[in-house]
Order: structure tokens, then sequence, then C-alpha cells
């Protein structure tokens, strides 16, 4: 971490070099192009006093001319001396910020990988304590409580069917069963009525019924005898 820390700071202080030099540059590049202009106006004026005859001021013109002339080209040597420290700077600034870069990026690799290992060794750890005895025995105990409370469900469904099978296993077969109870019931009241009241009975039936068993009617009528019907 301080080995890039170092580096930043070194790109940081390549940088600042980097905008001084081409700022510095800039102003001379502006400075020669302004010697430039001089030089040609004073060889304007050194033709124009010619041409009027004054060869002493037209000679003062051209030696202004040669003094920004001189200037121009002691900015250019400057110019170009300039340009080769900031094609270097410029260089050495880009390999520096490659450099932190690929440092970043592996830093980056480095903290996956320390991630990686650490989220195996979790794993390794978690299935180390499920293979121990100890989580063993458990799995078995919980793999017996289950099969237990299965068969315990199997059991009580089977009950369940059996006592639907049954007589009065359901309530509709219960109600059913009462009132064929009660049928039965009120037809055997009735037909004792009609033995011990045979008129209401011949009444009801306008004429009267045999059993259609010849023992049966000769007990029916030793009854009515004894009853004195």
């Amino acid at each position: 971490i301080n080995h890039k820390t170092n580096k930043q700071a070194d790109l940081v202080k390549v940088r600042q070099s980097y905008a001084e030099i081409t700022a510095t540059q800039r102003r001379l590049l502006k400075q020669k192009e302004q010697a430039d202009a001089l030089g040609e106006d004073w060889y304007g004026r050194a033709q124009l006093a010619l041409q009027a005859g004054k060869e002493d001021l037209a000679r003062e013109a051209l030696s202004r001319r040669q003094q920004q002339v001189d200037q121009s080209n002691s900015l250019t040597a400057q110019i170009d001396q300039q340009a080769e420290s900031i094609d270097q700077l410029y260089e050495g600034m880009q390999t520096l910020e490659a450099k932190i870069m690929d440092a970043k990026a592996k830093k980056e690799q480095m903290v996956a990988r320390a991630r990686t290992a650490q989220s195996t060794q979790k794993v390794n750890d978690m299935l180390s304590g499920v293979t121990g005895k100890t989580s063993m025995d458990a799995f078995s105990r919980m793999e017996e409580k289950v099969e237990a409370l299965e068969a315990a469900a199997e059991v009580s469904a089977e009950m369940g069917s059996m006592g639907n099978a049954l007589p009065g296993g359901s309530s509709i077969e219960k109600e059913f069963a009462l009132l064929e109870g009660k049928s039965a019931v009120d037809d055997e009241l009735a037909r004792m009525k009609g033995l011990l009241n045979p008129s209401s009975s011949s009444a009801a039936g306008g004429e009267k019924k045999s059993s259609g068993n010849p023992d049966v009617d000769a007990e029916m009528e030793k009854l009515k005898r004894d009853a004195g019907l």
C-alpha cells in the first residue's frame, strides 16, 4: 500500500511539472510570434526610410529588426528544448500511470483470491463438521424421528378409513340407521294394534287380511278369541 501511495505521489508531481512546462512552452511560442511580428514591422520601416532617402533611419530600423530576429531564434531554441522535456515527461507520466493501474489490478486480484480462499475454507470447515461423528449421529436421530412420524401418520390414515367403513362410522349412515330402526318399530307397533283392534284394521283395510301362513292365521284367531274380539 505504501508503495502504491508513493507512486501516486510521484504521479502528482510529474503531472504538475508537465503542466508547468506546457504553460511555459505556450508563453515562449507567443513571445516568438511577437518577436517575428516586430521584426516584420521594423523591416517594413527600413524599406520606407530607404525609399525616403533616409539611410541612417533605415539602418536603425534594420538594426532593431535584427534584435527581434535574434530574440526569435533564441526563443526557438528554448521551445525546442522544452519540447524534448515535455515529451519525456509525458512518456514518464504514461509509464507511471500504467504501473499504478497494474498495481491496482494486482491488488484487486489478491483481494478476490483472499476472499475466495476464505469462502473455500469456511465451506471446508462446514463439510468437515457435517462429516464428523457427532453430526452423523444427529442426522441418524433426526431420520428416526421422521420415520416414526411418517409411520404414525400412516396408521392414523388407516384407522380413519376403517372407521368410515364400519356401521355408524359416518354421520349420514347413523341418521339412516336411526330412521330405519324407527320405521321398523312403527311398523311392528301398527301390526300389533291391528291384531288387538280388528275393527279399525278392517275399516282401514276394507277386508280381512291373511298372513299367507295357516299356522300364523290360526294363532292369530286364537289370540282374538282369548282377547274377546
